[in-house]
């Protein structure tokens, strides 16, 4: 109840002055506005970067295969093929903090052809429909192949922008028709527009189609006695028995006997790819991502303690570092400056509430010669203080959220609400109140009643 009657006594005095407290809760109100909107506004760029982060690789990681050595020289990483599609489906299985995984065989490049056009993308990957999802690829038009295409060797393929640009020229590739090495292929699908690497490559010239097709239609490199991206001498590539020239006409040789096959029998080597793609759960989990892929392909290819991985994993994780820690500078930078309007609001309540000390000298005398204590004095001016800033606050959250919309709206910045950022104004007010009032109700306090009484 006493609190009440100090409640509604605050409220009292502040009606007396309705302008000058709307006018003292200005600065609180601009103060608070541009927390909250600088607060979207930054939570918004960040998403944003965020983002572009993402589908620029920064939670990709990219498995490579080890390097080969003779005589104690060693060919570099790649030299020796020792990825298979298998450790590719074990990862996406085994690992928890994997949300996808692909396989990548890499074609040399070659001219892509529609009727009299061609054009040499500067890449042609085989891979399956994850490769779209760790690379967060959008499609603009058509659809991506599905993994029965891959099961099937099927001659369909994706294409970036660069390449439907150059080839089409304004018509809709889907369903169009473009030979690669004398291979027809289906496109089914256009990928969206990525723009630029960071290293300045043009990441939508490139052809996309199952690894299947590209290594067994394309390549040929089931028959050959190298992986067909590898230049160096590695573990060959055959296929199973009985499909060793996929694709080729049959009856051109003559079929093996039971005893010719008996007495030499054709091994069945593994299947090997070029790298593996994999998308951590998030760019936080790239690290976890990585120790959990290594110690599941050292198990896998059967490695002892102290030798060598025959695999290397990069990931991008110094880029990462440097882009959020601009995220979190620019966002910092914002809410420094909004909290510089809230303490000159602070110091424009700390004015008024010792003008209105100054006005109220008698009445706070008479208050204390009828039994007021000095606490009491102290709670009523530094409530006034504390309604002032919240009503400040409360009508800065409206303006903060209304700037913030507008600037979506017509300058097109990305924005995002915070319900964080909305309490801590809420929070933050009333601490401003408390801080540069509590001097004004101290001093307030501290009258002595027979001189307050006295005054002029």
């Amino acid at each position: 109840m006493k609190a009440l009657r100090i409640l509604l006594a605050s409220l009292t005095a502040l009606r007396r002055n309705v302008m000058r407290s709307a006018l003292t809760t200005l600065g609180i109100v601009i103060g608070v506005g541009a927390v909250i909107a600088m607060m979207e506004i930054g939570n918004g760029s960040s998403a944003a970067i965020q983002k572009t982060i993402s589908s620029m690789g920064a939670n990709t990681l990219m498995v490579f295969p080890g390097a080969a050595a003779s005589g104690g020289i060693s060919f570099g990483a790649g030299s020796t093929m020792t990825l298979t599609p298998d450790d590719c489906a074990a990862i996406l299985n085994e690992c928890p903090s994997v949300r996808a995984s692909a396989p990548v065989i890499r074609s040399k490049n070659a001219p892509v052809i529609f009727g009299n056009k061609n054009w040499v993308p500067m890449e042609i990957d085989g891979t399956t429909p994850d490769f779209l999802t760790v690379r967060e690829w959008p499609l603009t038009e058509g659809a991506a192949f599905e993994d029965r295409d891959v099961r099937n060797a099927a001659r369909v393929c994706l294409i970036g922008q660069t390449l439907a640009r150059e080839l089409f020229q304004g018509q809709s590739p889907v369903g169009q028709e473009v030979r690669l090495q004398n291979v027809a292929l289906r496109v089914v699908g256009v990928l969206d527009k990525k723009g630029a690497s960071m290293m300045g490559r043009d990441q939508d010239d490139l052809l996309i189609a199952p690894w299947t097709t590209i290594k067994f239609r394309v390549s040929g490199a089931s028959t050959a006695n190298t992986n067909s991206s590898s230049n160096t001498t590695g573990t060959s590539t055959a296929t199973p028995r009985g499909q060793l020239f996929p694709g080729s006409a049959a009856g051109i040789y003559a079929a093996r006997s039971a005893t010719q096959t008996k007495n030499s029998p054709m091994p069945v080597r593994l299947i090997t790819v070029d790298q593996i793609v994999v998308g951590a759960t998030s760019a936080a989990e790239t690290k976890d991502s990585i120790t959990e892929i290594t110690s599941l392909l050292r198990e896998r290819h059967h490695l002892g303690e102290g030798e060598v991985d025959d695999f290397n994993i990069r990931d991008m994780a110094e880029i990462t570092k440097a882009l959020s820690t601009t995220t979190v500078m620019m966002t910092n930078l914002l809410l420094v400056v909004a909290m510089i309007s809230l303490v000159v609001g602070g110091v424009g309540i700390m004015n008024i509430m010792l003008v209105s000390v100054t006005e109220r000298t008698k009445e706070i005398g008479l208050r204390m010669a009828v039994g007021a204590r000095g606490t009491d004095i102290l709670r009523q001016f530094l409530t006034e203080s504390v309604v002032l800033c919240l009503a400040g606050g409360a009508m800065g959250i409206g303006l903060g959220r209304g700037t913030s919309y507008l600037v979506s709206k017509i300058l097109h910045w990305p924005t995002l609400p915070s319900l964080g950022a909305i309490i801590a104004s809420v929070v933050v007010s009333a601490s401003v109140g408390i801080l540069f009032g509590y001097y004004p109700a101290w001093k307030a306090s501290r009258l002595d009643p027979i001189e307050a009484l006295r005054y002029e």
